[in-house]
């Protein structure tokens, strides 16, 4: 099933909805690299959350039940285990390949801090994103590609560029594998609640790892 804009967009409107993108998208992710120093890592991307629910709000056909919609997400186990099963081995591989120092050491070394960090990752960062990179994405920008796998591969990289200031190449490269799956995902089951959780999954795999530390700003140049 398509998520994506079902009515036809041509004209102005069409001119309009890329200009929102390529701000939304493109020119906020470059700020975000070149004045990181006065910009910090969280004030863009608040910027772009915010800017997410207000766009959402006045996309027609949205509603904002679809974020808690969770019907047929029982049907979705499967899927998960599967994407989670591949996601452990890929981090895990990653972290004893990159960092092997670093394996488990957010547990191990720092338990009281690692647990915030796991329970309040999908509610401070993950569901911010999924808004602004699934839902806002697919439902207000979608109908400008022509199809749901060129959405797919567009949702994966503005979700990819999103990570870049963090200055190194694996986060970059993991947020794009990561925004693959999870746009593929919301295409496939239309499910916010699918990929709040397949997110918030792989995002405490990565910090469980110890691959997390990838996703600090500069900690590892290249």
């Amino acid at each position: 099933m398509t998520v994506r804009a079902e009515e036809r967009i041509t004209g102005a409107r069409r001119g309009r909805l890329w200009t929102e993108f390529a701000v939304l998208f493109g020119a906020v992710p470059v700020a975000h690299v070149a004045f990181f120093d006065t910009l910090g890592p969280f004030l863009p991307l608040a910027g772009v959350f915010v800017a997410a629910a207000l766009l959402l709000a006045v996309t027609p056909g949205f509603r904002w039940r679809e974020i808690v919609d969770c019907r047929g997400l029982g049907r979705q186990v499967p899927l998960i285990a599967g994407l989670m099963a591949v996601c452990v081995a890929v981090t895990f591989g990653l972290t004893l390949a990159l960092v092997p120092e670093r394996l488990l050491s957010f547990p191990r070394y720092n338990p009281e801090r690692f647990a915030l960090v796991i329970a309040l990752y999908p509610f401070l960062s993950v569901l911010g994103q999924e808004i602004a990179y699934r839902l806002l994405f697919f439902r207000r920008y979608g109908g400008l590609f022509p199809n749901d796998a060129a959405a797919i591969v567009a949702s994966a990289l503005v979700f990819a560029a999103a990570h870049a200031f963090f200055l190194n190449w694996v986060s970059v490269t993991l947020s794009f594998a990561g925004g693959l799956a999870f746009a593929w995902a919301y295409a496939r089951s239309s499910s916010f609640p699918l990929v709040w959780i397949l997110h918030s999954l792989a995002g405490q795999v990565l910090f469980t790892s110890g691959l997390g530390v990838f996703f600090y700003h500069g900690a590892i140049a290249g």
